[in-house]
């Protein structure tokens, strides 16, 4: 797929899936401006970028505020002319169970998953707007915040508001042609390394540079960071034009869409609904089939 004139911003892609979805980019013709927090984890990227011949620079700078946010656009279109598409994937983990979580577990994951998401959507759209020739914003959201995971409560809180803007801005910035989605990847990366079903499975891999087993790959959806990336180059393409709105899950052999949470088995009662009333119904009306939540556990194949 050619990307070519094409340019891009991909925060928090010095390494995993961020630094995959920077160098498949690059390698489909778009020139991409690599920020990250690491400094030197940024510049290696880069420094891989132009060595294969694609165009790149770093900006090393933790993403939340405005001023990040407007400089990592601004860094775009200095070097590179204009800014195509905005990838917000930056993002750090703070797990603790509710009662265990303080303020400042709470504030950091937001800070920077919901607020860098928001801050540096809103620069890029300013900036696509301004251009008059449409873009795209590609927002990277989780499993975690489409069905809630124990201890996370920060992190799930801030995939699932990302989800949530992704909607919205698809309506607010459809006349000017800058389509919004978010992804939802699920791969190896040092994160999925502490769920002990995958662990061993990716040092493995790692160790032995053999692909991950099929039932991974197929049943659960369970890939690499390249896997993911390719949704990530379609989404930036012409080719995606008209897509917008959209909640999209890739991982391993699997691509997915995620379905928008609407009403399920609705009832009425003739001048509304009473303590007593909505108690004796519950268990066989609209309670009978509850919704389950939390990521499943991984099924793994039997020996």
């Amino acid at each position: 797929m050619d990307l070519s004139g094409k340019v891009a911003v991909v925060t928090g892609s010095g390494r995993g899936l961020g630094r995959a979805y920077a160098q498949a980019l690059a390698a489909s013709g778009a020139a991409v401006v690599v920020n990250d927090v690491d400094a030197e984890a940024a510049g290696q990227v880069v420094e891989a970028i132009t060595a294969a011949g694609g165009r790149a620079v770093s900006v090393a700078a933790p993403v939340g505020s405005a001023e990040v946010a407007d400089r990592l656009v601004a860094t775009a279109v200095a070097e590179f002319g204009q800014l195509d598409a905005m990838v917000t994937n930056a993002g750090i983990l703070r797990d603790r169970v509710l009662w265990k979580m303080s303020d400042a577990d709470f504030d950091a994951v937001i800070d920077v998953h919901l607020r860098g998401t928001f801050t540096c959507a809103r620069a890029a759209a300013v900036r696509m707007r301004e251009q008059g020739t449409g873009g795209r914003l590609i927002l990277i959201s989780s499993p975690a915040g489409q069905r809630g995971n124990f201890g996370q409560t920060n992190y799930a809180a801030a995939k699932a508001g990302i989800v949530a803007m992704a909607r919205t801005w698809a309506m607010e910035l459809a006349r000017a042609d800058i389509a919004v989605n978010a992804v939802v990847p699920v791969a190896a990366t040092e994160m999925t390394k502490t769920i002990p079903a995958f662990g061993p499975i990716i040092e493995e891999a790692e160790r032995t540079g053999q692909p991950f087993p099929q039932w991974l790959r197929k049943d659960e959806g369970f890939g690499t960071a390249a896997d993911v990336a390719s949704l990530i180059v379609f989404l930036t393409s012409d080719a995606a034009k008209g897509v917008t709105g959209q909640a999209i899950g890739i991982g391993g052999d699997k691509l997915a869409l995620w379905s928008h949470p609407h009403e399920k088995t609705p009832a009425y009662a003739d001048g509304g609904w009473t303590a007593d009333a909505i108690a004796a119904s519950w268990h066989g009306g609209v309670g009978a089939e509850p919704e389950t939540y939390g990521v499943p556990a991984p099924k793994l194949p039997e020996s």
